[in-house]
């Protein structure tokens, strides 16, 4: 029973290859192109979509230049689709791995830190030390900042990773004990089951959003 729960997070296709991780890219073939004389519906929304969120990043990155909320825009972007497309039946959820979302909270925190430390030390220092803290309790909260500081990557990365496995267990319980059910309750786990599948929706949508922000908002800090 735990091995076919969790064959659904599996991404070897054999012995020797992982092939579920092409799943990753789909998004990216998908992505409409701009061949219409005028914008299909897709593009309108995308469109939006893209312009709400760089007037947000601008406003917490502190910023007038569109090239500095791209790289945020992007990656908002690549993680919505990946959430996504793991809704769809028999395709694999990458961002359900931390392999994944590790490779992508890791070396962008990373590369935040050293911008930070190299180029404004004294502005990185400061922020150890909250204003107003009482001298007794500096050394504590260098500490605490210090750890906060270090387990960024990994509470970004595992939240993603919890809230995606989460739901597709939990849909994956429902499916399994719906072929053993009395046929009266079918309808009833039916209806469970479209619910939680636009819970998960949004689910995916607020959890790409989430990540995309405080990536943002740790940015903005150096």
């Amino acid at each position: 029973m735990m091995t076919n729960l969790f064959s659904t997070f599996d991404p070897s296709t054999s012995m020797v290859f992982s092939m579920n991780w092409i799943s990753t890219y789909i998004g990216i073939i998908m992505i409409p192109m701009s061949f219409w004389l005028l914008p299909n519906r897709i593009n309108v929304l995308m469109i939006n979509i893209m312009s709400k969120l760089h007037e947000e990043f601008k406003l917490l990155l502190g910023v007038t230049n569109k090239g500095a909320t791209l790289m945020m825009i992007t990656l908002f972007t690549f993680i919505i689709f990946n959430n996504a497309m793991g809704l769809l039946p028999y395709v694999f959820t990458s961002s359900s791995h931390l392999v994944f979302t590790m490779t992508l909270a890791l070396p962008l925190w990373l590369s935040i830190m050293l911008f930070g430390w190299i180029n404004n030390t004294n502005h990185m220092f400061t922020h150890l030390v909250p204003t107003g803290t009482p001298t007794i309790l500096m050394p504590f909260m260098v500490l605490i900042e210090t750890i906060s500081n270090l387990i960024r990557p990994g509470s970004l990365a595992v939240r993603l990773t919890a809230n995606m496995i989460a739901g597709h267990l939990l849909m994956s319980l429902l499916g399994n004990t719906s072929i053993s059910i009395n046929n009266m309750l079918i309808p009833i786990i039916m209806s469970i089951q479209v619910l939680l599948m636009i819970f998960e929706t949004a689910v995916a949508m607020i959890q790409a959003y989430v990540f995309s922000v405080l990536s943002t908002l740790y940015t903005s800090e150096v």
